[in-house]
């Protein structure tokens, strides 16, 4: 089984009414159980907003740090999900169910697999 990453992407402004948003926490955490109940979950997690981001950089040996996402966009990551599918379409299925769930953009990724595995 490969592992896929989830990402939910969005701008500083989520596009969702407060009403909109329990519900969507309320529909995204049955998605999980369902995930869970089907041995496809690894772990996701939420994350605060990009202004909350740091960079940390080595430049000339010394250690420099940025406040503020690394990336200039108008779109960040926001959350995930890693899961463990047979394939990208079994990926793809869990990804439409996510973007559902949550009411944004969902990305699928496969990780690399670990030389000699």
């Amino acid at each position: 089984m490969t592992q896929y990453m989830l990402s939910v992407h969005h701008g500083d402004e989520v596009p969702l009414s407060d009403e909109e948003m329990q519900q969507s926490f309320k529909d995204t955490e049955a998605l999980n159980s369902q995930m869970e109940e089907s041995g496809v979950w690894v772990f996701a997690g939420g994350l605060h907003a990009p202004s909350t981001a740091t960079v940390v950089r080595v430049k000339d040996g010394a250690v420099v740090t940025t406040d503020g996402p690394y990336a200039e966009t108008k779109e960040q990551l926001g959350g995930f999900w890693v899961i463990e599918a047979a394939d990208l379409d079994a990926a793809i299925d869990w990804a439409a169910k996510a973007t559902a769930a949550c009411r944004l953009p969902v990305e699928v990724r496969p990780f690399q697999e670990e030389p000699g595995a």
